[in-house]
């Protein structure tokens, strides 16, 4: 009994590294009123972008897959609001988990979806958002503090300019109207 407990400590300590790495998923889902950790991941074009950048922005960081039919669904109200909002300090970050370019890009070019997308190939992005099954928004405010974390659920123009309008401080139907 001992030996084959201390087998297992052995084997957890020699495969730690690439068991907790960016494979694994959903380790740390960030608490709402913290600040959110930065990440450099390249975007649809080859920039590298950073979460960092954004700053002074409201981010809408929101993970995604072309296999998701959820996260499919929600990105035309993710483009309708950035549409409204970009030229007052809101930003979509897409960012797409293990997929290739080629089918982001065709998939993005279909929709005609001209928020930054950003490729986390290997899912360490995902992992530090405490990812773990998709869609999941994160809303980040100017201060590039964690505001809102969603998990599932469907992101309606509405719901966004909601919590848009609360990182403001505005009233949700003052938000609403920005339209």
């Amino acid at each position: 009994m001992k030996v084959s407990v201390v087998i297992a400590i052995l084997i957890a300590g020699l495969l730690g590294p690439w068991t907790f790495s960016g494979w694994s998923m959903g380790s740390r889902v960030p608490v709402v009123g913290t600040l959110a950790e930065d990440f450099h991941l390249v975007d649809l074009n080859g920039k590298p972008q950073s979460l960092g950048e954004y700053k002074g922005q409201i981010v809408l960081l929101n993970f995604w897959a072309t296999w998701c039919k959820p996260c499919t669904t929600e990105m035309p109200a993710m483009q309708r609001t950035y549409d409204r909002l970009r030229e007052k300090g809101f930003v979509v970050l897409a960012v797409n988990e293990l997929e290739d370019d080629a089918k982001v890009r065709e998939h993005i070019k279909q929709y005609g979806h001209t928020f930054p997308v950003l490729m986390d190939r290997d899912n360490t992005v995902a992992n530090q958002f405490g990812v773990y099954g998709l869609p999941v928004s994160v809303f980040i405010d100017e201060q590039g503090v964690v505001q809102e974390y969603i998990k599932g659920g469907l992101l309606t123009e509405q719901k966004i300019y909601d919590v848009v309008g609360r990182i403001q401080k505005l009233e949700p139907a003052t938000a609403a109207s920005l339209n």
